[in-house]
């Protein structure tokens, strides 16, 4: 029986006979084993724990509930990769496999780096552009012009958020507006219901209503991931920001970020901040944009009237003096002037005349005389038939007095008496002031006729120094033409007889120098000499 310390014999182990291998050996033996059968290999996990040495390596742990696998990103593979691992990310690495003999432990060269799930999401989010693109939503002549300065504001948002803060307070910093809110969910299931449902609410409602409708719209939210923004991506969102017909701003996420309803809206903004200003402009700015308006303005004025000044003095200076402008006709008033009473006299002449032979010549002094004769003699005819009717009708008042008293008894007739005494006096009295009055009125026409006669008479005219002349068979001269010479005339003047004369014709020139009065025999009786 063997004791426990003996040596076993060699031939009793398994693999006795194996040579013996360093460690070096059998680590690069395994290297070349995990190399050549994982030379190309997609892992999917979660990022863990990320270090990022001064080198430029980086250098990260993906694991998933049952493992951890070491992974590295060298200095050239990290500048290439499209997202930067972050702890807690999901992703996808593409690499190769290896070990590292100082730990004995193998690990990932990461090459490239994506989400996990991204490649799915964003194929769907191109396929879904691409087929809205198709049906025009984002089609530039879609694009309405942002109102220059709108009185409400719609703002479609988380209202617990830090992004209505933002905009309210850059909105108050440029120009205070009225702000609507409109709270709906930014992320999640909820959504893309309630943005939609939002942007329609502010469409719907009427213009004058209890609630403004806005003059543009923002729909805001801030930055987050792919997940995230997905909402804003869904294409009930996207129809419904393409059919607003309220101006909409988009300012979903951060400047990196895209989403869909970047496209359809009017105006993608980088930020909630800067979807405010859009919205508005600067007060301050528009204040002095207006004062350097009205300052142009008044030197464009100022300038113009300055030229028009200059203008007018050049066109003054080659106008002529108004008394030149004036001498002509001052010259020819003067001459008009002179002329003027020889002119009256001669058509106050010929207008008498004219009335002398016309119908005017029926309303002679002698029909006029006539006719104030017999209105005088009617109205003394009429004065004196008065007083005898007065006293027919004072005797007829007093007979029906009488009769009237004999009818009454003696208290009823002394005031019957005393009444008839009072109406007969008023009478008497009207009798008496319309027998004056119509005796004024007659007066009053006769004295307007007589001065009629008198404005009609030529005796006065005859007064001043004229004279009329008629020829011997009857008839008023008026022209020399119409008396040849030798013609006998009559000569009327205002006071005397008329004189008798012949004509000696016209006369031309200078008259003729008064001869020496020379002897005649003295007129026979009852005949006037002539005058010339």
């Amino acid at each position: 029986m063997s004791s426990l310390f003996d040596d076993p014999d060699p031939a009793a182990i398994p693999g006795a006979n194996a040579p013996a291998l360093s460690v070096s050996e059998l680590s690069a033996g395994v290297k070349r084993t995990i190399e050549g059968a994982f030379d190309h290999v997609r892992v999917r996990g979660e990022v863990g724990r990320v270090s990022r040495p001064r080198s430029g390596h980086i250098y990260l742990d993906l694991k998933d509930d049952r493992a951890v696998l070491a992974t590295i990103c060298w200095k050239g593979a990290a500048a290439r990769l499209q997202v930067q691992p972050e702890e807690g990310m999901e992703v996808i690495a593409t690499g190769r496999l290896t070990t590292f003999p100082g730990q004995s432990r193998y690990q990932l060269i990461i090459e490239s780096m994506e989400p996990a799930g991204v490649g799915a999401l964003m194929a769907m989010l191109d396929k879904r552009r691409r087929a809205l693109d198709a049906e025009g939503l984002f089609a530039p002549e879609r694009k309405r012009p942002l109102p220059f300065l709108p009185l409400v504001i719609g703002v479609v948002t988380s209202p617990s958020g830090a992004v209505i803060r933002d905009i309210l307070h850059r909105l108050a910093d440029r120009f205070p507006r009225t702000v609507l809110v409109w709270p709906v969910a930014v992320q999640g299931d909820r959504c893309a219901a309630e943005v939609a449902a939002a942007i329609n609410g502010f469409n719907a409602l009427p213009a004058g209503g209890p609630i403004p409708r806005p003059n543009v719209l923002i729909v805001a939210r801030g930055g987050g991931s792919l997940e995230d923004l997905w909402g804003f991506n869904e294409e009930i969102v996207v129809r419904a920001a393409a059919a607003s017909a309220i101006p909409l701003i988009s300012a979903v996420g951060h400047e990196t970020d895209n989403t869909l309803i970047d496209l359809a809206a009017d105006m993608r903004a980088p930020t909630p901040t800067a979807a405010a200003e859009l919205a508005v402009p600067v007060r301050a700015d528009l204040m002095a944009a207006l004062a350097g308006l009205d300052e142009r303005r008044m030197r464009a004025i100022a300038r113009a009237l300055s030229d028009r000044r200059t203008r007018l003095r050049d066109l003054a200076r080659a106008l002529p003096r108004p008394e030149q402008l004036l001498a002509e006709r001052i010259q020819r008033l003067d001459a008009l002037g002179d002329r003027l009473p020889r002119a009256l006299a001669a058509f106050a002449a010929v207008k008498r005349n004219q009335i002398a032979r016309g119908p005017a010549a029926r309303f002679a002094p002698g029909l006029l005389s006539g006719s104030l004769a017999r209105r005088r003699d009617r109205l003394e005819d009429r004065g004196a038939r008065l007083s005898p009717a007065l006293t027919r009708l004072a005797v007829r008042a007093a007979e029906r007095l009488g009769a009237v008293i004999a009818r009454l008894r003696p208290a009823q007739m002394v005031s019957a008496i005393a009444r008839e005494r009072t109406s007969l006096t008023q009478v008497g009295a009207r009798l008496d002031r319309a027998g004056a009055q119509t005796t004024r009125r007659a007066r009053d026409r006769l004295d307007a006729a007589a001065r009629l006669l008198e404005g009609y008479s030529h005796r006065a005219t005859l007064a001043r120094g004229f004279a009329i002349v008629r020829l011997e068979g009857g008839g008023t001269l008026i022209s020399a033409d119409a008396a040849p010479e030798g013609t006998a005339i009559n000569v009327e003047f205002a006071t005397g007889p008329r004189l008798a004369a012949r004509a000696l014709g016209p006369t031309t020139g200078a008259p003729a120098p008064a001869r020496k009065a020379q002897h005649k025999p003295k007129a026979r009786s009852g005949t006037q000499g002539s005058l010339f």
